[in-house]
């Protein structure tokens, strides 16, 4: 099969969700009888009305006197009327023995069944027992204090309609009148499985080239949300005798089949010539004009769908929210998912591809006028931005630019916007996700965004943040951060950590030498290859005051934290870089120091009051916490 033969026709969103839909049944996959103690959040199949009433007799609300209402007219306190008190005292759950006559009254507690002849119950507060009477101080209308038989359900009354999804309101209403068991809608079955050699099972010895599965579990527990039974099926490798085998015991057993990866163009990817081989109809979508997501492959077969999702985790969980998760709904007999925007002025300003719409990930950050977009861009491979975003834009095909400023639709995701208490956007550290950590034990929550240290002081210049950790050299006077700090800003004093040349052990062309030896070898070199570090952030300044103009192979490559560069000198690909001493110590790799920098906060003035702020700032001073953060290697200031 010639490789351009691989993508039938790249269509539009709605045409590729139009002809999914059209190839199959998109009724729910039958019902079931199961015991209501399993019944929490499935979804009733069929109306349910009440065989009882409820209550099922006359009670009393509350503890007191049950009469006849016509026998304590004109009762007052000055002048109590007197009643004569039958022996018996009903109790909840006992069937009353006395019928009251004109004149008498009898003893009745809270839920107790009203004994004929009484018609109202007077409050233990508004009577006394005096010489086998009671004096009651109130007068009572009829009715007074009962919940008379079928008041709040009555027999024959619809108590939950079909398509209800049972919560624990509704299940307590099942349990109120009577019900053991209950018809729901069969959950569809989805087969899950994830494909290519380069996949490994999570708690499995990781190995060079390889990636943790992290698919199969977020696919999974997404099936479960939309009301769908997941099965793994465990890691295929590239080989499709096997794979078409998978399929082939699936699709006897399952109502859907999902396959994680092997979607594109590449020659090993092998998901898609087996399910080419499907028919009736077999593929009926094969390339989307989505970004991310644009190899989505739906197959659908004798009434069964088929669907290859991408490999990268954001592209997979954004398919198969938008195409997915409504069809395993609407199987489940569930309603569409209820979706909710908020409008918010982009920070930054956005390009995108044309012919394709694009869905852009997002936080939100409040600031003085309003709510703010930040673009999370961490691309379709990032395990971690789907969840930490709270929404995403959906830019459309024919859009090339969104302006900074522009006002944008966020779709949320989940049910509503829950705001971090406390908003910090700047420079990564590990001190900083130390002291996040410990807020999050005292209650408070936050959200970071790693934008480097300058798009961190902007942003609190523009009040977009609470704090913004930063570490920027100026290297006119040699100081680090303040001289940025203007009539709007404070500086919150942070800690000192050791910033120095990384490199392998053993690697000679290092080892031994002294700084200035070895910069005239990063800066001479020519097979010494750099690892870089991204504009804006304090550490590049470092280092373009370190090369002086030079720029060494590997300069363009340019992480944004240390972990990234650490990782690339650890696995070879670069020979070295510059980073803070417990990242390379770590890693087990030799730090040769430049020197400390300083790591600290920018506070705008408007927020330094807020309790979160606050909050931060007594942390930070706490002499335990400043015991941590040196086990970390970090030096605080007092």
């Amino acid at each position: 099969m010639a490789r351009q033969d691989q993508f039938l026709d790249v269509i539009d969103r709605d045409e590729a969700e139009r002809r999914f839909h059209a190839a199959m049944d998109l009724s729910p996959r039958g019902s079931e009888s199961i015991a209501l103690d399993a019944a929490l959040g499935r979804v009733l199949s069929a109306t349910v009305m009440s065989r009882i009433d409820v209550p099922a007799f006359d009670r009393s609300n509350f503890d007191g006197y049950a009469v006849r209402a016509e026998d304590t007219i004109g009762a007052t306190e000055l002048q109590p009327g007197s009643i004569r008190l039958l022996p018996e005292r009903i109790e909840a759950g006992r069937l009353p023995e006395s019928e009251v006559q004109p004149g008498e009254a009898v003893v009745i507690a809270t839920g107790g069944m009203m004994p004929r002849g009484a018609d109202a119950v007077i409050m233990v507060e508004f009577a006394d027992e005096e010489s086998g009477c009671v004096r009651v101080s109130r007068s009572v209308s009829a009715g007074t204090g009962i919940s008379f038989a079928g008041t709040d359900i009555s027999v024959g009354e619809v108590v939950l309609r079909a398509g209800t999804i049972l919560t624990s309101r509704e299940t307590g209403v099942l349990a109120a009148i009577g019900e053991t068991e209950v018809e729901v809608f069969r959950k569809p079955s989805v087969a899950i499985f994830s494909t290519g050699n380069e996949i490994i099972a999570p708690g499995d010895p990781p190995r060079a080239a390889a990636v943790y599965d992290s698919n199969s579990r977020v696919l999974a527990d997404a099936v479960l949300e939309a009301g769908g039974d997941p099965w793994f099926g465990g890691i295929i490798r590239d080989d499709a005798c096997r794979l078409r085998d998978a399929v082939t015991r699936a699709l006897a057993d399952f109502d859907m089949v999902l396959l994680s990866g092997g979607t594109s163009k590449g020659e090993g990817d092998l998901c898609y010539r087996v399910v080419r081989e499907l028919q009736n109809p077999g593929i009926v979508v094969h390339g989307v004009a989505l970004k991310p997501g644009k190899p989505l492959c739906i197959s659908v077969t004798d009434g069964i769908p088929v669907i290859v999702l991408p490999g990268f985790p954001t592209s997979a969980i954004f398919t198969f929210h938008e195409f997915v998760a409504p069809v395993i709904r609407r199987l489940a007999g569930r309603s569409p998912a209820p979706t909710e925007t908020v409008t918010a002025e982009l920070a930054v300003q956005v390009n995108s591809e044309v012919g394709r719409t694009e869905y852009l990930l997002a936080a939100l950050i409040p600031s003085s006028q309003g709510l703010r977009a930040f673009p999370m861009g961490k691309g379709s491979g990032s395990v971690t931005t789907f969840s930490r975003a709270d929404g995403f834009i959906a830019i459309p095909r024919h859009t090339e630019i969104l302006a900074a400023g522009e006002q944008v639709q966020v779709q949320l995701q989940g049910k509503g916007l829950q705001l971090a208490e406390l908003v910090v956007i700047g420079s990564h550290c590990m001190g900083l996700d130390f002291l996040l950590t410990e807020l999050q034990r005292r209650g408070i929550t936050s959200k970071l965004l790693t934008l480097g240290s300058t798009a961190g002081l902007m942003a609190a210049k523009r009040d977009e943040c609470d704090l913004a950790g930063i570490h920027l050299l100026d290297p006119g006077s040699g100081q680090y951060n303040t001289p940025w700090i203007t009539d709007t800003l404070d500086l919150l004093p942070g800690y000192r950590r050791a910033q120095g040349i990384i490199f392998r052990r053993g690697d000679l062309r290092f080892e031994g030498c002294s700084v200035p030896q070895l910069t005239e070898t990063l800066r001479t070199n020519p097979d010494v290859r750099m690892v870089n570090r991204n504009v804006g952030s304090g550490t590049r300044i470092l280092i373009d005051r370190l090369l002086a103009g030079v720029r060494p192979a590997g300069y363009a490559i340019q992480p944004g934290n240390h972990a990234a560069v650490v990782a690339a000198i650890a696995q070879h690909r670069a020979d070295w870089g510059i980073a803070i001493a417990h990242a390379a110590e770590t890693a087990g790799l030799a730090f040769e120091p430049l020197q400390d920098e300083q790591f600290d906060f920018v506070i705008p003035r408007a927020r330094k009051h807020r309790p979160a702020v606050q909050a931060f700032c007594e942390l930070l001073k706490h002499p335990e916490i400043q015991t941590r953060l040196k086990q970390l290697g970090l030096s605080p200031v007092r």
